[in-house]
């Protein structure tokens, strides 16, 4: 039993190790392919950095990123944990690895549509913050502080609450370089990275829930339970026919909607039927609870 454990131990460091290798190569191709040819300015610390070095010239870039990041990851450490860490501190650097090595072999022509290059390079942005907050991790800067703010703002989505952080910095970028265009195309390109980013991580948690009205629900309970799909049964009484009742509870992915409703009036064509979608669902058979999908 302990040797499984260790197993799916290593099963799980290996595919996360993966996971934010992949996240990370998506932001770094994103960022050398779409924002630097382009001149679009990129929200977090590298732009706040960016402003910084404007009236202190003599402070390069690269340290005042990394002295940013220094107490939000102390502060990270003491709420999540040296897991977090060792997570962010490996998407961090090797994010910066794919970012130099692609900048390197690569050279990227501009777009020439920069709208078109907002709505790709922030969508591709957004599924790569996606995929590390996923497993725990960030590339530091505003994602670190989101997944901060979210102890104290458990009502704001993640993605919400780095794209309040990413055009704030956006903005005082904007007022410093008095550069509108670039400020406005940021501020694209960021909007769509958080509605991509929300996507990734609470969309997964999207199913259905029916609703099954009926005279006698055990034929009904018994397939859906054959179909390997969960199923409450509760006892009611009819208003309208002033009869009893049987209300069916399921919740399933809406892959399994056909042959719900196949199943259903197969066995019962008088069942009263309602499918609503629910927008977030937990617990067995579906996703676990995490700070990030509250």
């Amino acid at each position: 039993m302990k040797n499984l454990r260790q197993k799916v131990r290593k099963s799980r460091i290996v595919k996360n190790v993966l996971l934010i290798t992949l996240g990370s190569f998506i932001y770094a191709f994103a960022f050398e392919w779409l924002f630097v040819p382009n001149n679009i300015v990129m929200g977090g610390f590298t732009g706040l950095a960016q402003t910084l070095n404007r009236f202190v010239p003599a402070v390069p870039i690269g340290v005042t990123v990394i002295l940013l990041n220094v107490p939000l990851f102390l502060l990270g450490i003491r709420r999540q944990g040296f897991r977090l860490l060792f997570s962010s501190v490996f998407a961090m650097s090797i994010s910066s690895v794919f970012i130099d090595v692609l900048a390197y072999a690569v050279k990227f022509k501009p777009i020439e549509d920069h709208l078109v290059a907002c709505l790709i390079g922030g969508g591709m942005v957004g599924l790569a913050m996606g995929i590390l907050l996923m497993v725990g991790a960030t590339t530091g800067g505003v994602e670190l502080a989101a997944r901060l703010l979210k102890y104290h703002f458990r009502h704001i989505s993640i993605g919400k609450l780095c794209l309040a952080l990413d055009l704030s910095v956006i903005a005082l970028y904007t007022v410093v370089f008095k550069n509108i265009n670039d400020g406005l195309y940021a501020a694209i390109a960021m909007y769509i990275s958080s509605l991509a980013m929300d996507a990734v991580v609470y969309g997964r948690n999207t199913s259905k829930v029916a609703c099954i009205i009926c005279s006698d629900g055990n034929v009904i309970k018994e397939r859906l339970i054959e179909l390997d799909l969960g199923v409450t049964n509760i006892r009611a009484h009819g208003g309208y026919s002033d009869s009893e009742k049987d209300i069916l509870i399921c919740a399933f992915k809406p892959s399994r909607i056909s042959e719900l409703k196949e199943a259903i009036m197969e066995l019962d064509k008088t069942a009263f039927v309602i499918i609503c979608n629910a927008e977030d669902i937990f617990g067995e058979g579906f996703a676990d609870v995490s700070l990030d999908s509250l």
